[in-house]
This record gives structure tokens, sequence and C-alpha cells, in this order.
């Protein structure tokens, strides 16, 4: 049995997440901002699970108090034998263009918010010399494109922060997992027009696990976008900007 923290678990891929982790019998403390959607995850795990579940509301955006959140989380369960950083948001594009407080707010909810969780949480991770880290970033960090480059920034930043801390905390035996997500079919993306990449909430939160379970580097879910960004990335930006599949609003 694990000890398993989830951010942002209220979101539709960590909710699925969470109940892998309660089928196995781990023991949870789940943090989101809603708190009637964080009851209602907490219910579903209990449903499938006899082991314990804990609670606890938190906006991440309120960096100051991120210090406390995980504090609290390391009261809860003793110990963090698996922990997954799941929340973020898109944002608007176009108002981030117009407005830097709009730019600003992409980056906190997708990469300052991160940072300000990460660094406690290293700090406990590295005290321990022991735990699994998993934290959702996006193919969208691969390479900037005119559809959604204020989010891509911030979850490239993400995760090249990632790689620092892996190595960093690579001989304490803790693993740091990237998890690159493509789309998902989710309340995240309702407004977005769905074609046969965006995955599904359930098997991408099976990735998820799986990926952060074998304690891999990086991960790309579903694992076919791991073919296609490189081919993505290699394109030189002058093709690249001819494209409007890659190019286009």
């Amino acid at each position: 049995m694990n000890s398993v923290l989830i951010l942002g678990a209220t979101s539709a891929i960590a909710a699925e997440a969470a109940v892998l982790h309660a089928r196995r019998g781990d023991r949870m403390h789940l943090v989101g901002r809603n708190p009637a959607k964080l009851a209602d995850v907490a219910r579903r795990c209990s449903a499938v699970s006899t082991a314990a579940v804990t609670t606890a509301v938190a906006d991440f955006n309120a960096l100051d108090a991120n210090g406390a959140v995980i504090r609290d989380a390391v009261t809860a369960l003793g110990r963090l034998d698996r922990v997954l950083i799941a929340h973020g948001d898109l944002g608007d594009q176009l108002a981030s263009e117009r407005s830097f407080d709009d730019a600003e707010s992409i980056l906190r909810a997708n990469f300052t918010s991160a940072v300000s969780l990460l660094v406690p949480l290293a700090n406990e991770l590295e005290r321990q010399r022991h735990g699994r880290l998993g934290v959702i970033t996006s193919v969208a960090g691969d390479r900037g494109r005119p559809r959604n480059y204020t989010y891509g920034a911030a979850k490239g930043a993400l995760s090249i922060y990632l790689q620092g801390l892996r190595t960093r905390l690579y001989p304490t035996g803790v693993t740091v997992t990237t998890l690159k997500l493509g789309p998902v079919d989710s309340p995240m993306t309702r407004d977005h027009a769905k074609h046969p990449l965006f995955g599904k909430p359930a098997a991408v939160a099976r990735g998820i696990v799986a990926a952060v379970d074998r304690g891999a580097a990086e991960a790309y879910v579903p694992a076919f976008w791991g073919a296609i960004m490189p081919l993505v990335r290699a394109t030189p930006e002058r093709v690249f900007q001819w494209l409007p599949f890659l190019s286009g609003r």
C-alpha cells in the first residue's frame, strides 16, 4: 500500500488516476479547488476501496499558501510514496496577447504555481530519500504554435524545470516523471473541436500511473505522441510557418 498525494485532484484525468490508486488499496490525500468536485472524487475512491482518503481545498494560484498545502499533506499521509501534480488551465490565448494580466494568469496557473508546490515537495522527497513524483505538462511545450503559445511556453518552462529537478534528486533514489499529455477530451477542452488524436481521461490516467510506477524520466501520453512530436520539433521554422495545420489559429 502506497501513500499517494494528488494535487489538482478534481480534474477529469486526476480523478481517474485517484480511482486507479484506490483500487490498488493506496491511501490518498486529494487536494483541489472545488469542494463539491473534491468530495465527489473522494466518494468514488471510497466506493472501490476501504483505504483512507483525506481531502483539502486549496487554490494553487495563492502561491504563498502552497508550502502549507504540502506540509498538511505530509501530516495527513506521514510519508509521500507517490505524488501527482495535475492542475493547469489552458486560458485564453487571444486574451493573453492583448493583456499581460491574462498572460501572467496562464503562466501562474501552469508554471509558477507548480514551482511553488515543487520547491517544498522536492525538499520533503529529498529528506525522505524515497518517492515517485509525476508532473503533468503538455506536448504544447515542445513547440510554440500561434494557437496556444502562452500556455505552451508555461508548460515548456515546467518541463525544463523538471529536467533539473530530476537530476538533482537522482542520487536520493527519488524519480521525477515529466508527463507530456496530448489533448484530452475533458471539460478543459470542451470548446475545442475534437479529432481522433484526442485522448480519453480514463486511458490517459492509466498511462500516467504506469509511467510514474516505472519511474520514467519522460513519458508522452498517449504514447503515440512520442513519435509525432520529434517530427514537429524538427520541422524548420520557415516550413512550419507554411503549414496551416501547424501554424494556424
